[in-house]
């Protein structure tokens, strides 16, 4: 560990925002140090990554002899990139530390920045308001001893302790889990060669666009409940020695809705990265199930017969006629002497003419009726065509 690290680690006790520095500062130097010892230049898993590019070369070259694919642009082109981007992220820390580490850990705190307007870090800026709101209450109960967790004095701890967990809590512990993936995810990144392995791949990827959007939820959240209590911040503090019951009730209050307020960031959080599809990497199984919901409507419409030259009453109705039972009827006559037209197109059939319906309208349609309607002789004066 550096110097710099060091000295930032000795001081976590004295406040959230030095707790905070320690956390970034700690989680960069193991994120480099773990980087190191994979893919890298004398990593440990080097000779793994070369195995696992021959065979991808060698599916590939399967792929050719079997006639699964042909050395085309659109064929070579997704491989390449994918090889490419591959080997620079696993084996480049200065630019898996450019795009990813920047991109994770950086990016949010910026767009927080921008969003709260301030023009310092805004996770900076949010714990050194969270110290003096600590101060504050710790100057209004500094005459108290021995309290109960239902007194005045009780409650105001209570609700900073509430208050605590719901920021630096969640803003440390999601710190703490992107650096893990951050550190490990060379593996991952490999592991995107491979269509069996892919979905590793998106799923580490999401991991780590939750937890990188947690932090701006927190610091804004946190900031609008800490603008709430400034009031009664100063409700409590204004007159020595002397607690409001209602000021400490209302403090309790503030820090058990901001916890609350917190757990529901973090399932909407998951809940934004769970509609994502990565790109397009691994197919949306909803999306799946939808489109074969979406089609299971024809194929039971391909099993069944409709008329296609039936009356409108006919076709109003929509009857369809099986094709088992259509192949067990017997053939009927037309009133020209000769049989009417069928059509057969797989294992489906349908009547070509309304010949039988114009007869007997109150009758059912032959099964059989219009076959030989296309072999009617020349002499014949009917002229219908079947279309």
């Amino acid at each position: 560990m550096s110097a710099a690290c060091d000295q930032a680690a000795a001081e976590v006790g004295t406040g959230v925002g030095a707790a905070l520095r320690a956390v970034d500062c700690t989680a960069a130097e193991m994120t480099a140090s773990a980087f190191g010892r994979l893919f890298a230049s004398g990593g440990t898993l080097g000779t793994a990554l070369t195995i696992l590019l021959t065979l991808f070369i060698a599916f590939f070259a399967i792929t050719l002899l079997l006639g699964r694919t042909n050395l085309s642009v659109r064929s070579l082109t997704p491989r390449m990139i994918t090889l490419g981007l591959v080997l620079t992220f696993a084996t480049s820390w200065i630019a898996y530390q450019s795009v990813v580490w920047n991109l994770a850990s950086g990016a949010p705190d910026q767009l927080a920045t921008i969003l709260a307007g301030s023009g310092e870090s805004a996770t900076q800026t949010f714990a050194a308001k969270i110290d003096v709101v600590f101060l504050a209450i710790q100057e209004a109960t500094q005459g108290e001893q021995d309290f109960s967790a239902f007194s005045p004095p009780g409650l105001m701890w209570l609700g900073a302790m509430l208050f605590l967990l719901g920021t630096v809590g969640v803003l440390v512990t999601a710190k703490i889990a992107l650096a893990v993936l951050i550190a490990i995810g060379p593996v991952f990144v490999v592991m995107a060669l491979f269509g069996g392995t892919r979905g590793l791949f998106t799923g580490w990827l999401k991991g780590l666009v939750m937890l990188a959007v947690v932090p701006i939820f927190v610091v804004l959240g946190g900031s609008l409940m800490l603008e709430l209590a400034v009031p009664i911040l100063a409700a409590l503090t204004a007159t020595p020695g002397m607690i409001d019951p209602q000021a400490a009730m209302a403090f309790f209050m503030i820090g058990a809705v901001h916890a609350a307020l917190m757990v529901m960031m973090l399932k909407v959080a998951g809940t934004i990265v769970a509609g994502w599809s990565v790109f397009g990497l691994v197919p949306d199984k909803q999306i799946a199930g939808t489109g074969q919901a979406a089609s299971s409507p024809t194929g039971h419409a391909s099993s069944a017969v409709q008329p296609l030259n039936s009356s409108p009453a006919q076709a109003s109705t929509g009857r369809a006629i099986p094709a088992a039972a259509m192949a067990s009827a017997p053939p009927a006559a037309n009133d020209s002497g000769s049989a009417a037209d069928t059509r057969r197109s797989g294992a489906v059939w349908r009547a070509s003419t309304p010949d039988l319906a114009r007869s007997n309208p109150g009758a059912a349609p032959s099964r059989a009726h219009g076959i030989g309607n296309r072999f009617r002789p020349a002499n014949t004066p009917r002229t219908e065509k079947f279309t």
